[in-house]
């Protein structure tokens, strides 16, 4: 299993970045794809997720209204658009596959066992 993100950068406030997870070696029926970022000295902070609620897309009441996820199954891509952007969005973007029970609670904040797959991350910079 491997995921690629890419998209990240720097914009400024106001402004837009469509992040990209390439996934291979997984089932995309199986499987569900989150993103999540991570800010130091901040707790992970869980976003979005593909098909993590009931088959379909979640979106963090923290965020809703700004970012969208999509995916494409034909490109094996899970992709989170990220609109009005401040800089408290600025910190490093993580996509994470795992069942869609273990993506959807951590989300949530719920603690658990680390399991499923992670990508390398991506820095997203919101200058002001």
């Amino acid at each position: 299993v491997q995921l690629v993100e890419s998209g990240g950068g720097l914009v400024q406030t106001g402004g837009s970045l469509r992040l990209s997870c390439a996934a291979s070696g997984f089932s995309f029926d199986e499987n569900s794809v989150g993103w999540f970022r991570q800010v130091p000295g901040k707790e992970r902070e869980g976003l979005a997720c593909n098909t993590c609620s009931d088959g379909g897309p979640y979106v963090a009441d923290s965020v809703k209204g700004r970012f969208t996820v999509s995916s494409d199954n034909a490109k094996n891509t899970v992709y989170l658009q990220m609109d009005n952007l401040g800089p408290d969005d600025t910190g490093k973007y993580y996509c994470h596959a795992d069942s869609p029970y273990f993506i959807l609670i951590r989300i949530l904040g719920v603690m658990t066992p680390e399991t499923g797959q992670w990508g390398q991350g991506i820095q997203v910079t919101v200058s002001s």
